[in-house]
């Protein structure tokens, strides 16, 4: 590796260090668009916001394999009597797990601070 080569990798390396990954804790205070209050009270819009799947709603395949509870429709047919039925086969299911303000996020702010990744939502 030539010398220039190996002062710009330090130089490019010097740089990085100065701006390490941080553990950040925010509060949800807006849901749609979303936005994150950190605790030294920077507000992050939704553009500078990555979302990990645990904050999201997201859909799930899931394979279902049960009888239905009995229930009955009550318009006095024979059809709609008290009955159970069968319930199987590969299915789509929302998982409702979207920020709602309020709610308190455990966030890593990015090499350079220009996004952050919110993780997960902080334990109580």
């Amino acid at each position: 590796m030539k010398l220039a080569e190996l002062i710009k990798k330090g130089a490019v390396g010097a740089q990085f260090a100065s701006a390490p990954v941080e553990v950040l804790f925010g509060e949800v205070t807006k849901a749609k668009p979303l936005e994150i209050t950190t605790e030294s009270k920077l507000k992050l819009p939704q553009e500078f916001l990555v979302l990990c799947r645990e904050v999201t709603d997201y859909e799930v395949d899931m394979t279902v394999n049960h009888i239905t509870e009995s229930s009955s429709g009550g318009s006095g047919y024979s059809a709609f009597e008290s009955h159970k039925h069968g319930y199987f086969g590969r299915k789509k299911f929302l998982v409702h797990k979207a920020l709602q303000v309020g709610e308190e996020v455990v966030m890593i702010r990015q090499q350079g601070g220009q996004e952050y990744i919110v993780i997960d939502r902080r334990a109580k």
